[in-house]
Order: C-alpha cells, then structure tokens, then sequence
C-alpha cells in the first residue's frame, strides 16, 4: 500500500538520547469546518490551498518519516495552535 505525503505541524522533536525517536505532530488540512480544535491558517505561501491546523488529530511517529520542511508559523499562528490545543486538552 502506498501512502500519500500529507502536511504536518511539527510540535516536538526527540532529543537525540530519547529511547523513543517520536515527532509529535498536527495534521494540517483544506477540508476547513470551522470547528473546535482548528486553526485557520488562511493560504500560506508554501500551501496550495487556504489550510488549517487540526489540533484535534495529533499523532506521534518515527522523526525519520518527515521527508521535508515546507514553511513555517507566525507565531500569532503558532500562540492560536498552543490556545487550541490548551483548550481541546482542558489544560
């Protein structure tokens, strides 16, 4: 089976002496719903389309699985993204 590369927002990477080498990351989507746990990032110059930020799907795996950086936050992007996930997760 093939995958298909999707866009992610890297929210952590490993040390080098973790025992586990796990990215922690938030998919990033066009498929906008507006709802809870989403952050608009309107159309990023390294995006194809308007995208958001899906903090509702955060997911770890293997550093080694991200191919290439493709742009990056404001960080008034990136303060909503911690906002979301503080309030998705009840922190």
């Amino acid at each position: 089976m093939v995958e298909k590369s999707r866009p992610v927002l890297v929210l952590a990477m490993p040390d080098p002496w973790d025992a586990r080498a796990l990215a922690i990351v938030a998919p990033l989507t066009s498929q906008i719903r507006n709802c809870r746990g989403e952050v608009d990032l309107g159309k990023p110059r390294w995006l194809p389309k308007r995208s958001a930020v899906n903090v509702q799907g955060i997911a770890s795996f293997d550093h080694g699985r991200l191919a290439r950086r493709m742009g990056a936050l404001t960080s008034t992007q990136f303060d909503a993204v911690k906002d979301s996930l503080r309030d998705i997760l009840g922190l």
